[in-house]
């Protein structure tokens, strides 16, 4: 069963991308931003995406990369989907969803401002909510309130991220209202190295809340 829903993080080798897929991940995110211990080439992430199923989504984590460069490395990546973590404009929104990506916008505001910023995105724009700490993309392994996300439910599906676990998954999801969930340091033995058994485990509990809402792609 494929549980659409999940994003396994910062992935940086083809092992792992096709272990994640093996335990029904619905999508594998690279990261490219090179402050960050997961960050990956183009060239290894074409080798990460080809590990995968077609029916998992390959999902490219940037930071404020100028459009022409990340076009360019998106194609050379073989993704399917952009996540956006900078200042990046819904002009550069629009033009990667003309490409033909499924583009996925962080947020970091709260309450009216969180309402306001989401409805300024482009139709058809993914929204992930997340940590407003942290200097990297991503939640940065950082817990905080998934209630002031709820805002949003109801109005549109969004991602949640910043602090889950498998043990506290099912909390966050009661709280947030979220559809989707994007977990990285909380299956790593270390920066960047994910560790098998905690995949499982997470798999396991993201399958018993159904969290199998079509999101990622």
């Amino acid at each position: 069963m494929r549980i659409n829903g999940l994003k396994i993080c910062g992935i940086s080798d083809p092992e792992t991308a096709r272990f994640c897929a093996e335990q029904g991940v619905g999508a594998v995110g690279m990261v490219f931003f090179e402050k960050s211990p997961r960050n990956v080439s183009a060239d290894k992430a074409r080798k990460i995406s080809a590990a995968l199923p077609e029916d998992v989504a390959r999902v490219g984590v940037f930071v404020d990369m100028p459009p022409d460069e990340l076009l360019h490395t998106a194609g050379k990546a073989a993704l399917t989907t952009v996540q956006l973590h900078g200042n990046e404009s819904n002009a550069e929104i629009m033009s990667l969803q003309a490409a033909g990506y499924r583009v996925i916008k962080v947020l970091k505001s709260r309450g009216a401002e969180l309402l306001k910023d989401a409805g300024n995105l482009p139709p058809g724009a993914g929204i992930m909510v997340e940590s407003s700490h942290g200097k990297l993309p991503g939640g940065n392994g950082t817990q905080w309130n998934w209630s002031e996300a709820s805002i949003l439910s109801g109005i549109c599906e969004f991602a949640l991220a910043g602090g889950l676990t498998a043990d506290n998954l099912m909390q966050a999801q009661r709280f947030s209202g979220a559809a989707a969930f994007d977990l990285s340091s909380a299956v790593e033995s270390r920066p960047g190295i994910k560790e098998p058994a905690r995949i499982e485990q997470l798999c396991r509990r993201a399958a018993e809340l159904n969290i199998n809402r079509i999101f990622w792609r």
